[in-house]
């Protein structure tokens, strides 16, 4: 059983290296040891089934604190696409199905997008405007956000803390940059150039939805995380 101590310990709920980097790079201002998942055994599955990403990091966060005693912060993230109606959601690590890659998940993506586009194209409407004969643009296929939702729960004080934070951007038809994961290669944050892909770590740590979250996490919650 973990030492009850173990106050600078804060176990994040995931085995994806990406978000531990970025999770460990933000907490390491604040003197807090990251652990995952993969430094635990047997742990157990956990079936994530709410409806919306706070209700997910409710209950990751709460399933892996029951189960090591320690706090335990989970988020669920995800991509809302405007001209999906808000999808992939909650359904982003696993749009093209259970387990998927993210090239798959990728792929779809532009699937759909290009099948909304065409359904698009075939409907009477206004002649392109300027920016569509911009040809050194990406094309934009549509507005998006990535959302993060964050709890942590701490079985030793009794109580769970939360947050959410956005980074908006839009999805280009291409994908740009090897640096990301998820589907950062297709968010492209126009006032910058780039995609999420394309960022160093210091500066997509920065704007990311996560670091919104973690910000207004640590805004709200720090005088009750000592």
């Amino acid at each position: 059983m973990p030492d009850r101590s173990a106050s600078g310990v804060v176990v994040i709920a995931t085995r994806n290296k990406g978000k531990v980097r970025e999770f460990a790079h933000y907490f390491a201002r604040f003197g807090k040891e990251v652990r995952s998942l993969d430094d635990f055994d047997d742990m157990p599955d956990i079936v994530e089934d709410g409806a919306t990403f706070a209700a997910n990091a409710r209950i990751k966060a709460s399933a892996i604190a029951g189960r090591l005693n320690l706090p335990v912060l989970a988020d669920d993230s995800g991509l809302c696409v405007d001209a999906l109606g808000g999808d992939p959601g909650v359904y982003s690590a696993r749009y093209a199905g259970e387990h998927a890659a993210d090239a798959a998940n990728n792929a779809k993506l532009l699937r759909e997008l290009g099948a909304v586009s065409a359904a698009a194209a075939r409907a009477p409407g206004p002649p392109d405007g300027p920016e569509a004969a911009d040809a050194a643009a990406p094309q934009v296929l549509s507005t998006a956000r990535f959302v993060c939702a964050l709890a942590l729960v701490d079985p030793l004080r009794g109580d769970t803390l939360e947050a959410e934070g956005t980074c908006e951007g839009v999805i280009i038809a291409e994908p740009r940059g090897t640096d990301g994961f998820g589907y950062d290669p297709l968010f492209y944050l126009p006032e910058r150039g780039l995609t999420m892909a394309e960022l160093p770590l210091e500066e997509k740590n920065a704007i990311s939805h996560r670091a919104a979250a973690l910000r207004q996490f640590f805004e709200r919650h720090s005088g009750r995380l000592t």
